[in-house]
């Protein structure tokens, strides 16, 4: 029932276009289906780091979100799927930071919709505080590639899940509700 709750989560943050710009140009096949869905992780898509051992936002170093994902895909026939995601972040620096670059590691998975994760890879996206201590950034994975045992196997078979890589105490903090937001109400 979680599993089937978190799918149908993701379906709503999952964009998909059969024109994208992965596709081979010449190619005016239509896709055999749907684009899978891409979303980021709940529990995963928030990290706070602290200076020391209290949650207090004066020992804030560094926030960060996932804001928004979007994929787009190509496949037909009995060709793999093509995929493109864009990732959007936005990145806070707290009180107690010790410069204005920041770097943030994050997973991008994919899975069968029964949760199976087949492959796995992290990716480290850099922010830069310079202009001030709230910022963003989009990040752009080209080439993901999702085979498919036949031409009978939909994309919509298979998820693309991304999530920031989270220390125990990190992952405790998010499923308790907590968060701080810098530049909040600005």
């Amino acid at each position: 029932m979680r599993i089937f709750a978190l799918s149908m989560a993701l379906l709503g943050l999952a964009a998909c276009q059969s024109g994208s710009s992965i596709g081979d140009a010449f190619d005016t096949r239509l896709n055999a289906g749907t684009c899978p869905p891409a979303g980021a992780m709940y529990q995963a898509s928030r990290l706070v780091e602290f200076e020391g051992e209290e949650s207090l936002f004066p020992n804030v170093r560094y926030t960060g979100e996932i804001v928004d994902v979007r994929l787009y895909c190509r496949y037909a026939g009995t060709d793999p799927v093509r995929a493109e995601v864009e990732i959007d972040f936005a990145f806070g620096q707290g009180p107690a930071a010790t410069s204005d670059q920041n770097d943030y590691r994050y997973w991008v998975a994919v899975t069968r919709r029964s949760g199976k994760v087949l492959n796995k890879e992290y990716f480290t996206v850099r922010a830069d505080f310079s202009d001030g201590p709230v910022t963003g950034e989009t990040e752009i994975l080209q080439r993901i590639l999702i085979p498919r045992a036949d031409d009978s196997v939909s994309a919509a078979n298979f998820e693309v899940l991304i999530g920031f890589e989270l220390t125990e105490d990190q992952l405790t903090y998010n499923r308790e509700g907590r968060r701080f937001r810098l530049g909040a109400g600005q």
